[in-house]
């Protein structure tokens, strides 16, 4: 299990678990294809990257376009995503992005779905449908199928039983303030995902559930306390823990690594400038972060000797 990172590259976790999931992917996003047309005989991940009109034109977050062939049909799965400002969504953009594909894949049907990801409510909704009629005549229809994962309360899915909603239920609606509310998403997430998907795609994916739902190791110790008394899910439990330990080691070794480097830092500067104020050393010990301690210790080295003061050093 890991905790959030601000710079996990979002996007790609979202892709990594379309391409893993598909036909789960359609079930839940468009079960209509395979009530009308039963099963799928081949999937494809055709190009990723929507054509661009201009090179300066911004690309869409996600495009992951995903056909799959039915015995008569072909469907053309377009997946796109937008993780925190739906400022950036245009739906015109949309249409002639879709028209694209359109053109290269005439005897498929374009689906094009936006998920939107965001936990927050919206005051102004956006587009979802454009139309030009005039009289009886109709020109122009356009819809997408749209999804706000926010929108959808995570205990209306905890009896569904598809992996992918599994693990987006941290993304879902729920009250994260109420501490048992916020356990049981967690641990329908876990059980149901390890009931539903392979033990590699199991691993894989517990870290996305851990991300969003930003586990802490009290948390995942409370989660393994009530999982173990269910004895179908035992092997589960006795996953999360040994995971949870082997974490702990690796975040041992950063926090010694860190202790290390603000002595260091304090060290250099003592060297340097003699004693320094105990406020300055209170402030170093207090800086718990790996990159910033790094860019002081080469301030540290380079300061002068005759410095006294420490403008800037902790910018």
């Amino acid at each position: 299990m890991t905790s959030s990172t601000p710079n996990q590259p979002h996007d790609q976790n979202f892709k990594n678990l379309f391409l893993d999931f598909p036909i789960e992917s359609l079930s839940w996003l468009f079960p209509q294809a395979l009530e009308t047309w039963g099963e799928v005989r081949h999937i494809e991940f055709v190009r990723q990257e929507s054509k661009k009109r201009k090179l300066s034109d911004a690309v869409l977050i996600l495009d992951l376009p995903i056909l799959f062939t039915f015995d008569d049909h072909q469907l053309l799965l377009w997946l796109v995503e937008f993780q925190e400002d739906k400022t950036k969504f245009s739906i015109y953009k949309l249409l002639r992005y879709t028209t694209d594909l359109m053109e290269a894949y005439p005897k498929a049907h374009v689906i094009p779905t936006v998920l939107f990801t965001d936990r927050k409510k919206w005051r102004k909704d956006v587009l979802k449908k454009l139309e030009t009629t005039i009289n009886d005549r109709l020109f122009l229809y356009f819809e997408y199928v749209f999804f706000k994962l926010f929108d959808l309360k995570a205990r209306d899915y905890y009896n569904y039983a598809n992996p992918v909603v599994k693990i987006l239920l941290p993304k879902m609606d729920y009250d994260r303030k109420n501490y048992q509310e916020r356990l049981e998403v967690i641990r329908r997430a876990y059980t149901g995902l390890y009931h539903l998907a392979s033990a590699t795609l199991f691993d894989k994916y517990v870290d996305f559930i851990d991300l969003y739902a930003e586990v802490t190791p009290e948390e995942q110790q409370t989660l393994y306390q009530e999982i173990i008394q269910n004895e179908e899910t035992a092997m589960l439990a006795q996953y999360i823990r040994e995971k949870g330990k082997q974490e702990g080691r690796v975040e041992g070794r950063v926090e010694g690594r860190v202790e290390g480097r603000q002595e260091d830092i304090i060290e250099i500067l003592e060297l340097r400038l003699g004693n320094i104020p105990l406020e300055i050393k209170r402030r170093i010990r207090n800086i718990n972060d790996p990159d910033i301690l790094k860019r002081m210790l080469k301030k540290a080295v380079q300061i002068q000797e005759k410095e006294t003061g420490f403008n800037g050093f902790f910018d």
